[in-house]
């Protein structure tokens, strides 16, 4: 039997791939066969994840940054022609502006409307990324791009959401780490409740609108997106359930284990799905700061910290130590 590992990314630190490659070498080492799926949630990383489970190639597009400087973002191409993959992260990224530059009030993400535009272009149905932004401006950027360029030509939107967060919450919850004081969230806010009233839906209230700074809000209510839980979809797209069903075990990891985990993040949808079948799940995490009762309700048999690949390959080992002796699960 397999040990099933389908890690996210540690933030800003790991990627899912290197995390699940140190999780496989540490139970190789104490006697296990691991099966490496690493997953993403819709944020960053996710581009990557998808190439690698269903096959495809990566193109890129001159673009604008979130403070409109002009940058080179990369997109992908899903094999058979499946569809385009958006990272907005590439174009409206945190990571592309400096600490000093943060300005959540003028970040935009027009970049991220042209990103789409390069995708239509090569595409019938673009998969949207959405995490990880330096934005609130509700996808008003990303909009008036496509509007500009004559709107979707026929093309359809698919949003993988990372959180649940409601368009009206998206500046409050995410702001501050935009760079946005407790004065800039409130005008933002004004700003997000204005842009909803004037659209043909109203995003506000409903979940997964808030993502990247309101951006799957504003495609959904202008555009008429599809949002879906990036977990869920990553782990689909990865035939999570039909490799858990050949799994005596399965380890997770992210780099936080935290209050957003039980909202749909990698780790709360991998655990629920092992939590199902009856398969023993365990997680290694960069912190583990969730309560005793979140714990509970994951039940994960074991959680482990570490903050290095090293340290994610010996918890690795260690964990083999106390697994079960696996047996099929039917």
């Amino acid at each position: 039997m397999t040990v099933l590992v389908a890690p996210d990314s540690f933030k800003g630190t790991f990627r899912s791939p290197e995390v699940a490659a140190a999780i496989g070498r540490g139970l190789e080492r104490a006697g296990f066969e691991p099966d490496l799926a690493p997953a993403a949630d819709g944020g960053d990383g996710t581009l990557e994840v998808l190439l690698l489970a269903l096959g495809g190639e990566t193109d890129a597009a001159t673009v604008k940054d979130p403070l409109g400087r002009p940058l080179t973002a990369g997109f992908g191409l899903l094999e058979d022609g499946a569809g385009a993959v958006v990272e907005m992260a590439s174009a409206s990224g945190l990571q592309l502006v400096a600490e000093e530059e943060r300005d959540a009030e003028a970040a935009s993400t027009f970049g991220t409307g042209e990103l789409i535009l390069a995708g239509i272009d090569r595409a019938e149905v673009v998969f949207v990324t959405v995490g990880g932004s330096a934005t609130t401006d509700g996808g008003a950027g990303a909009l008036q791009a496509i509007e500009e360029a004559g709107g979707l030509r026929g093309a359809r939107l698919v949003v993988l959401c990372d959180v649940r967060t409601p368009f009206e919450r998206a500046a409050e919850v995410f702001g501050p780490q935009k760079g946005a004081d407790p004065a800039a969230v409130r005008r933002l806010t004004r700003r997000l409740n204005e842009l909803a009233g004037g659209w043909p839906r109203d995003p506000r209230s409903r979940p997964m609108t808030g993502c990247a700074g309101g951006l799957s809000g504003g495609l959904w209510a202008a555009l008429g997106a599809e949002l879906v839980p990036g977990a869920a979809f990553v782990l689909d797209a990865l035939r999570f359930d039909a490799r858990l069903k050949e799994a005596g075990a399965v380890i997770t990891g992210e780099g936080k284990l935290d209050e957003q985990t039980l909202q749909g993040k990698v780790v709360g949808e991998v655990a629920t799905r092992a939590r199902q079948r009856g398969v023993p799940c365990n997680a290694i995490v960069g912190k583990a700061e969730l309560d005793r009762f979140g714990r509970r309700l994951l039940d994960l048999d074991n959680v482990v910290e570490a903050t290095t690949l090293e340290e994610v390959e010996r918890a690795a080992e260690a964990l083999g130590d106390r697994l079960p002796p696996l047996e099929r699960h039917r």
